[in-house]
């Protein structure tokens, strides 16, 4: 299966494509603005729900033993560190998985 990429550009045409009175330039901005306002709830901790689409939130990744960096083969202790990962909502999962139950 042959994965497409849409891009932040192409959002911005098509939204531009269904929305009367409002400029490109706008509807970028929009998108910066909840791209910024979402990445700044993550550095606060806060839990990002957007119902219907999903849920961004830090979750604590323990650390291995020992790590090893790769260049100078140096082994030191492992250090826990925050990953952010996306839940899907339920829509979101019925779109993508539509013959699973």
């Amino acid at each position: 299966m042959s994965k497409t990429k849409f891009t932040k550009a192409e959002i911005v045409d098509s939204i531009f494509e269904n929305i009367d009175d409002v400029s490109k330039k706008k509807i970028h901005t929009i998108i910066d603005l909840l791209f910024d306002k979402v990445k700044s709830g993550i550095a606060e901790d806060k839990i990002i729900e957007l119902r219907g689409f999903g849920t961004f939130e830090i979750k604590l990744r323990r650390a291995r033993n020992t790590v090893r960096n790769p260049k100078t083969g140096e082994i030191f202790p492992g250090k826990n560190h925050g990953v952010v990962i996306f839940r899907p909502g339920q829509e979101m999962k019925k779109i993508a998985w539509p013959m699973r139950k």
